[in-house]
């Protein structure tokens, strides 16, 4: 089994991608205030003298915020011997926004006062630039000559001793963080100080804010190898492109480094072998106004700023990194996408319009309707069928091969397209592109796999997705490899195979969690649940199906949860609780009607005859339930399914000849 590990993230900021998991996997531990018995004993360390109800009311007064009762300590024993009598000539009023700092700000601004202009504000104001420790040559290239006006006049040519003096000033204020041995010349701080000092920097001292950040631009860009090849070497071109960014240098951080080095154009190297998704997301923020996605900075006349073209490349890279870290249903996807659609129009760009749509397709794959989901999907293949690129078609065929089977109207037409789509493959045509994920052999195989099991031809079905696993695997293509593994253990689980499911759902919770593939880890530990009852382990199965289905909820999506609701109902039905199975079981049946995601209407219908007859009800809705899972299936010709409802509804009559009327009848789930 793969090793997670164990990660201990202390922040004041909420950390998004874990706040799903909270509840069990990432513990929340709120570290922020004291007590005023603790806040007391803190402010006697720091050298604080005073009787102890002082001290505790001191505490109190600033909240038990730690930063600001260190600072308040060591300010009152620089500045007035300890004395705690005089705490309140640090501030005279308090503001109550502990957790935004307040407090700690109030103190800094006395020494602020204190310290006066000079070297030691200069430092503080220069870590502002930073989100981490400062290393010294990083610094360096801040303090070299000429100065830079407004910041680091005071700090020309200070030899090493004036230099260590100023760090030490500040360090026994605790406005800096102790040296740490291990990397001798960082200097650290605080967030709080970072944050306080550094936005003075930008906003009262704008000019030298963004001379400092052209010289760690190029700093950063001249420090990393021309093409990095991990992610330690690349680190220094994401932090060179953020602060080129916050020049203003745009399309120079864009065309000189963002694509040529962090990405090597269409390799999309840092993404597609480096699975940097999310720190790239970091980075693009910065070519948004304000950081909001879907608004790229615009033309204004000014020489650096982004070209239509440019925005429309940046929505794109946005849009595809969003949807791999937080799943089909993210909804600042949707609006990057449908921006990029409008640029699409006055730029006359079919291809990243036929790309603009797909996207918008996997959006309403996994939120609206499956009827609506069909029109995305047609309108894409009539523009794909105006193009003279292979690729569009085979992409536009796999949507509406999906879109088929999610609707169930025709498993026949969705194998056609399928089909299609892997003969358009196997023509050699394709140039195969890892970040456009419908354009792959192995979704069309996935697909091709999916209609072949319902079509009864189950041996050709368990070829066809084997071969797209293999064919993942061979591409490297890790997005389309999760798609495969999932399908797999879809698959596996139709033919109760718990061994089987077991197996794909590890492989696949081990790549998600390596490659940060949000989307796919519900339903992966759904499967690993489903596997688990079935073996036995039934009260570990049932809290993995119940977590994996609260998961697959918070992600917004809605086209795979009245199947994973379905195998909660079956866990339930295991664990002998038949009115707990029925109800879950009705809970799937609204959900799949209201969405119209027909592929397991039949299914559901023959598990609610199941969990009716265990409960022994009206035998009128019992038989009811097997019938009419029957004819779905027969409409559907699915073959597969329709074998299911039938030997369950034969077992039924077998039974209710012999047993007394009334009794309960409990069937097994095959």
């Amino acid at each position: 089994m793969f090793n997670k590990g164990l990660c201990v993230i202390t922040t004041r900021i909420a950390v998004a991608d874990i706040a799903e998991h909270e509840r069990d996997s990432a513990a929340r531990r709120e570290l922020e205030q004291i007590s005023a018995d603790a806040g007391a004993k803190l402010l006697r360390a720091l050298g604080v003298d005073g009787p102890e109800a002082e001290l505790r009311s001191a505490s109190d007064e600033f909240g038990g915020h730690c930063l600001a009762l260190t600072l308040l300590g060591s300010y009152l024993t620089d500045a007035y011997d300890g004395d705690i009598g005089r705490r309140k000539e640090v501030s005279a009023r308090l503001a109550q926004d502990v957790r935004q700092g307040v407090h700690a700000r109030k103190v800094m601004e006395s020494y602020q006062t204190w310290f006066g202009e000079g070297p030691e504000l200069s430092v503080l104001r220069m870590l502002g630039l930073f989100d981490r420790p400062a290393d010294e040559k990083a610094l360096g290239a801040l303090l070299k000559p000429p100065a830079i006006s407004g910041i680091t006049e005071s700090l020309i040519d200070l030899n090493p001793s004036r230099w260590r003096t100023i760090l030490a000033n500040l360090r026994r204020a605790r406005l800096l963080a102790g040296e740490d041995s291990h990397n001798p010349g960082q200097v650290d701080t605080h967030p709080l100080v970072r944050e306080y000092f550094g936005e003075q920097l930008r906003s009262q001292r704008t000019v030298a804010w963004k001379e400092c950040n052209r010289r760690l631009y190029e700093y950063y860009r001249t420090l990393a190898p021309q093409l990095p090849n991990n992610f330690r070497e690349m680190e220094p071109l994401f932090l060179a492109v953020i602060c080129a960014c916050n020049v203003g240098l745009y399309r120079q951080a864009l065309h000189e480094v963002y694509i040529p080095r962090i990405q090597r154009g269409k390799a999309c190297f840092a993404a597609n072998v480096l699975g940097a998704r999310s720190a790239l997301l970091s980075v693009l923020i910065h070519f948004f106004e304000y950081g909001h996605w879907g608004s790229p900075v615009g033309m204004s006349g000014i020489e650096e700023n982004l070209t239509a073209e440019d925005q429309l490349f940046i929505l794109m890279q946005a849009a595809l990194y969003i949807t791999a870290t937080r799943g089909l249903a993210s909804t600042d996807a949707k609006v990057c996408y449908e921006r990029a659609e409008s640029l699409c129009h006055s730029l006359n760009r079919p291809l990243l319009l036929y790309s603009t749509l797909l996207s918008q397709w996997r959006y309403s794959f996994v939120t609206e309707k499956v009827t609506a989901t069909l029109q995305i999907a047609e309108r894409i293949y009539s523009l794909a069928q105006t193009q003279n690129d292979p690729a569009p078609i085979m992409g536009a065929c796999t949507a509406l091969a999906a879109t088929h089977c999610y609707l169930g109207d025709n498993f026949e037409i969705a194998r056609q397209y399928a089909l299609r789509g892997v003969q358009i493959w196997r023509s050699g045509g394709v140039q195969t592109l890892l970040e456009e994920q419908m354009v792959s052999p192995v979704v069309a195989r996935i697909y091709e796999a999916l209609s072949e099991w319902y079509l009864g031809e189950v041996t050709s079905s368990q070829a066809s997705i084997a071969e797209a696993i293999s064919l993942a695997k061979e591409l490297n293509d890790m997005s389309s490899l999760a798609f495969a593994l999932y399908f797999g253990g879809i698959l596996a689980r139709f033919e109760r195979n718990p061994a089987e499911v077991e197996r794909l759902a590890s492989e696949l919770i081990e790549l998600s969690t390596r490659y940060n593939f949000a989307f796919w880890l519900p339903g992966a530990n759904v499967l690993r649940g489903w596997a688990r009852v079935v073996c036995g382990d039934t009260a570990a199965g049932i809290s993995l199906i119940g977590q994996g289905v609260e998961d697959y909820r918070a992600t917004g999506s809605i086209a795979g949860l009245p199947m994973w609701v379905a195998l909660k109902a079956e866990a339930l039905y295991l664990a002998d609780r038949p009115s707990e199975a029925l109800e879950t079981i009705r809970e799937a049946e609204a959900l799949a009607e209201r969405f119209e995601v027909g592929w397991w209407y039949a299914e559901l219908r023959r598990l609610r005859g199941v969990f009716l007859a265990a409960l022994g009800t009206d035998e009128t809705q019992i038989e009811d339930s097997f019938r009419e899972a029957v004819r779905i299936a027969k409409e559907q010709k699915a073959i597969s399914v329709e074998k299911l409802p039938e030997t369950s509804y034969a077992r039924y009559r077998r039974q209710k000849a012999t047993a007394p009327r009334g009794d309960a009848i409990r069937l097994p789930l095959c």
